[in-house]
């Protein structure tokens, strides 16, 4: 379960703390997925970066399964955020020098590359239709495709947490079509807790639940 609880986000500036979040709380267990939206500046990324252990509160508490990521150490974080938390961004951020099967596998050379990562990669590789594509390079790829890569990258270590921030919003229709079934078809498949920011109305409308950031909060849309 992801909890989320009263968080609170200021950055320092000349003129004073700038408030970005005030009072945030979100609640959503394994298999289900929420959409977020709000307008630029509203503290949409910032949320999810907070519940992506990547960026502390400067209040309130976020837990994952009941651990806050924010009490462990900075090697145990980063151990928490590669095992239990998978990530898909705006820019596919694919390593150029490497092959799309590399880069699935990326993650998972914080430990030790074996073959069931590698079966693994390829199985993902499969389930977004690049079984054919895996000693291609990123140059080589459609904007759709290096956002299929991203995805089964962001699935490599089986996460609890899969987070993704536009993750098509850099993609033509059809793209973003295909890139939107894949994710909540593989959410599904993987039951994890599933959060999207988007500024698409079309791809918010495809989750059961759906907030809205407004004046640095967040409520039911």
């Amino acid at each position: 379960m992801l909890e989320a609880t009263d968080l609170k986000k200021d950055y320092p500036t000349p003129r004073g703390p700038l408030s970005v979040l005030s009072g945030v709380s979100l609640r959503l267990s394994r298999g289900e997925s929420a959409a977020i939206m709000g307008p630029s500046g509203s503290g949409k990324s910032t949320l999810l970066h907070i519940i992506g252990a990547l960026d502390p509160p400067t209040s309130g508490r976020v837990t994952l399964d009941g651990d806050d990521p924010y009490t462990l150490t900075e090697k145990e974080l980063a151990a928490f955020r590669n095992q239990r938390v998978g990530f898909v961004f705006q820019d596919h951020s694919l390593l150029p020098q490497c092959s799309v099967l590399e880069n699935v596998l990326t993650p998972t050379l914080v430990g030790r590359t074996n073959g069931d990562s590698i079966e693994r990669a390829r199985a993902l590789l499969d389930q977004v239709g690049l079984s054919e594509r895996l000693d291609h390079r990123p140059a080589e790829l459609s904007g759709g495709e290096k956002q299929r890569v991203a995805l089964a990258r962001a699935l490599i270590n089986e996460p609890v947490l899969l987070l993704c921030d536009e993750p098509t919003g850099n993609l033509d229709r059809d793209s973003a079509d295909v890139v939107a079934s894949l994710l909540l078809e593989l959410h599904a498949r993987k039951k994890t807790i599933l959060v999207v920011v988007t500024h698409s109305s079309e791809l918010a409308a495809r989750f059961p639940t759906r907030y809205e950031m407004a004046g640095h909060s967040i409520r039911p849309a």
